[in-house]
């Protein structure tokens, strides 16, 4: 993650995108050549997110899921809100209630995410994430072909589940669900906050009041834990790989990268999740679970062509 961003999502109006031609004089083999740099950065930040959700898990045993969302939020805000210092002053009530939506929606997102990544593998839960800015996508471009991209979609649900959700634990893939409904209503609700402040202003604001409203919750199940120097030095990591880094190398990428490019290679997250899970945790799959993860990833880049095909912007998606 779940991320990635997650995670925080770049809404567009705050790095307007442009296409690779374009950042490198117009020339057509200049323009592939060029791509290849915020691709990469697209790439990396992917990488940073899944492995730092696989090095969260390892973490859970030493400060429980609530516990490490705490520290993720409160470490990733501290270090937005030095890095951007956002004023303060001169915004409306309504600017005010969708930054305080938008990181209601990102503290719900990375809750019910962790909690699920605790109960299920981190591809699987991944998976069913992405779910939530795929019926986005698809819900917003309303063209008959969009059926096909839901069909894929659902029969990746249907194999992930093994025809009945019986090789997952149903709270874990409830809890993945319900993060993919978050992280659907955290891209509307991002777009919305970069239209409404500068920079990345919006998005400092917003995590400092995910991490204000999580830690009751944090302190209730970890109390202590969250002090201790080994958990909060940890706690760090998480944040800076699964947070402040993809936030960063994304926020570089798309002042160069169109953002139907940018959502395609976000719709690779499930994928970069497997791999993440199985190099740090151990989390093999199965040949069911692999074929299920490329149906959803095939669903997701469709639905992201279809949109860009009839002209619109794709939801931008943030692991």
């Amino acid at each position: 993650m779940n991320t990635p961003s997650a995670e925080p999502g770049i809404p567009t109006q705050a790095a307007p995108a442009t296409s690779g031609a374009a950042s490198t004089g117009g020339a057509p083999g200049a323009g592939r050549r060029g791509a290849l740099g915020p691709v990469g950065l697209v790439l990396a930040g992917g990488l940073s997110v899944q492995f730092g959700g696989a090095l969260a898990v390892t973490l859970m045993p030493r400060a429980g899921a609530l516990g490490i969302v705490t520290l993720r939020l409160a470490v990733a805000a501290v270090v937005l809100l030095l890095v951007c210092r956002p004023r303060l002053r001169g915004h409306s009530r309504a600017d005010w209630g969708t930054v305080i939506v938008f990181g209601a929606t990102m503290a719900g997102m990375n809750g019910l995410f962790y909690q699920a990544v605790a109960r299920i593998p981190l591809g699987p839960a991944v998976t069913l994430e992405v779910l939530g800015p795929l019926a986005l996508s698809v819900l917003a471009s309303r063209r008959a072909v969009n059926l096909l991209w839901a069909g894929l979609a659902l029969a990746g649900v249907f194999l992930l589940g093994g025809g009945g959700f019986d090789g997952l634990d149903p709270a874990g893939a409830a809890f993945a669900l319900g993060a993919g409904v978050m992280w659907a209503a955290y891209i509307v609700f991002s777009a919305r906050t970069g239209r409404r402040f500068p920079q990345a202003d919006g998005l400092a604001l917003a995590m400092a009041v995910g991490a204000l409203l999580f830690l009751p919750m944090g302190i209730a199940e970890s109390g202590a834990k969250l002090v201790d120097p080994v958990t909060l030095s940890l706690g760090a990591a998480v944040a800076l790989l699964s947070s402040v880094l993809p936030y960063t190398l994304e926020l570089l990428a798309l002042r160069r990268l169109p953002a139907s490019t940018f959502a395609i290679l976000m719709s690779l997250e499930p994928a970069l999740a497997a791999g993440a899970g199985f190099l740090v945790l151990g989390q093999a799959l199965s040949a069911m679970e692999a074929a299920a993860i490329a149906l959803v990833i095939a669903a997701s880049l469709g639905a992201v062509r279809t949109q860009v095909s009839r002209g619109g912007k794709p939801p931008v998606p943030e692991a």
